[in-house]
C-alpha cells in the first residue's frame, strides 16, 4: 500500500508544520513533554470557555437558527443514585 500522505503535498506540509509547533511548545517549556502538554490542556480549556460564553451572548435571530442552546441538565439528571 502506499501512503496517501506521500503523494498529497499539501498532508506533507501540513505534518511538517505541526511537527514544528509541537517541538516549539516542548522547547517554551524547557523541553518538559508534560509541562507543554499542561499548557495546552490549560489553553484548550480556556478556549472552550470563550466559545461557550461567545455562543450565549449571539443570538438566535442572528445565526438563524444554527446557535441552538443546550438544554440545562434537571436536578434528577445531575444526582446519582
Amino acid at each position: 500500500m502506499t501512503d496517501p500522505a506521500a503523494s498529497n503535498p499539501a498532508a506533507i506540509d501540513a505534518a511538517a508544520t505541526l511537527e514544528a509547533e509541537v517541538d516549539e511548545a516542548i522547547s517554551l517549556c524547557c523541553h518538559d513533554v508534560r509541562a507543554a502538554l499542561r499548557a495546552t490542556l490549560i489553553a484548550n480549556a480556556f478556549l472552550e470557555a470563550e466559545v461557550e460564553r461567545l455562543s450565549k451572548a449571539v443570538s438566535a435571530g442572528f445565526t438563524r437558527g444554527r446557535n441552538r442552546r443546550r438544554a440545562k441538565p434537571r436536578d434528577s439528571e445531575t444526582k446519582a443514585g
